[in-house]
């Protein structure tokens, strides 16, 4: 069977290997000197750092390719979007104006335009792996663990936890009905017309969504019964505690973030300028 979306599994990576608040602090730190940083040369390397770990996880494509797909559409979307609002942001920010091409009215491709998106798109593909990789390698019960040492109520972390348990389950579900829906002859076939097939994935959504509150009232009845929330702390069953691997991953974690926050900040600017 394939690999389900957005789903864990355990294919024996050091990173899976990891304690959940590693992870989640790595990623946290990680996060933030990305989005912070607008200093080109940082940025590459922690991409460089970001697709290395990713590929040591050994994570299979298919359990994210979809939610990449997307991400790369709004990535599109939003470098469309930064140059339609603000075409001369990036003469604004570094200061001089080297123009490439003039389009039409206030419409021109300039350098600094094309550095500055270029940069927005960097963050992008920083940021993008740590999380997409956080959630793929990291057991549902020990991620809200980790949600809830790291001062998360535990039952905010849980409700994390329930909804991406759920992920796969309801991709099952889909599946279920679709090839229920096939059985009685209603086609999702590319041979189909697109506005048909649109009209007969609709009447499947309704069944799915009814299946699905279904389900969450029987998680929340059951959840009643055990006194869930009662008491103002719980124990964990997944909780773990530090390895020698992980105080070296967030040492290392702390390091890169730090290293990236003082090169961005030295010249008291967060913007690399090669322009000047």
């Amino acid at each position: 069977m394939a690999p389900k979306l957005l789903s864990y599994s355990d294919v024996g990576s050091p990173v899976h290997r990891l304690n959940g608040v590693t992870k989640l602090i790595a990623f946290l730190l990680f996060s933030i000197a990305g989005m912070v940083s607008y200093d080109t040369r940082c940025l590459l390397v922690m991409l460089v750092i970001s697709l290395s770990v990713f590929y040591v996880s050994k994570v299979p494509f298919k359990q994210y390719s979809f939610v990449l797909y997307l991400i790369l559409i709004f990535s599109v979307l939003n470098q469309l979007a930064i140059f339609l609002f603000s075409p001369e942001q990036g003469v604004q920010i570094y200061g001089t104006r080297h123009e490439l091409l003039h389009i039409a009215g206030r419409y021109s491709l300039t350098s600094e335009q094309l550095f500055y998106q270029f940069n927005v798109l960097l963050k992008f593909a920083v940021v993008v792996p740590p999380a997409l990789l956080f959630l793929l390698a990291t057991e549902p019960s020990e991620f809200a663990s980790s949600l809830n040492r790291v001062g998360v109520s535990y039952k905010v972390a849980y409700a994390i936890s329930l909804t991406m348990r759920y992920i796969p389950d309801v991709q099952q579900e889909y599946v279920n009905i679709s090839t229920a829906a096939q059985a009685r002859g209603i086609d999702l076939s590319k041979k189909e017309k697109l506005g048909r097939r649109v009209k007969n994935m609709a009447a499947i959504l309704l069944p799915l969504v009814l299946a699905t509150l279904e389900r969450i009232e029987k998680v929340s009845a059951a959840l009643e019964l055990r006194g869930f929330g009662r008491k103002r702390k719980r124990t964990w069953y997944r909780s773990r505690t530090l390895t020698k691997s992980d105080t070296l991953a967030i040492a290392g974690a702390v390091l890169i973030s730090a290293a990236v926050l003082v090169i961005t900040f030295w010249d008291g600017s967060r913007f690399y300028n090669p322009f000047a």
